[in-house]
């Protein structure tokens, strides 16, 4: 079982920034893939980022280049380094984790004002 508790949503203007937190409540390096996909209204849910053991990512083409995801092993957090934000990443953005099944966040809102 993995709880998993997102913060650093919020509101901002096009062109600013922000960074999410995903805290795990267990160590987190043994968990083959950790990130996030984003929800916004009318649309489905879209993968944004992820990374896996060894430190690989991928990212959405949407995202590269503007968002970074890392994590931190010794504090059992996952990073979402968000950086010259548009109106289009306006979404509720769900943390996960997989090990040998889902595990998902309550989801942190994103608002970016044009």
């Amino acid at each position: 079982q993995v709880q998993l508790v997102e913060s650093g949503g919020g509101l901002v203007q096009s062109g600013g920034s922000l960074r999410l937190s995903c805290a795990a409540s267990r160590r987190i390096f043994s968990i083959s893939t950790m990130g996030w996909y984003r929800q916004a209204p009318g649309k489905q849910r879209e993968l944004v980022a992820r990374i896996s053991i060894g430190d690989s990512t991928n990212y959405a083409d949407s995202v590269k280049g503007r968002f970074t995801i890392s994590r931190d092993n010794a504090k059992n957090t996952v990073y979402l380094q968000m950086n010259s934000l548009k109106p289009e990443d306006t979404a509720v953005y769900y943390c996960f984790a997989y090990s040998h099944q889902y595990y998902w966040g309550q989801g942190t809102q994103v608002t970016v004002s044009s």
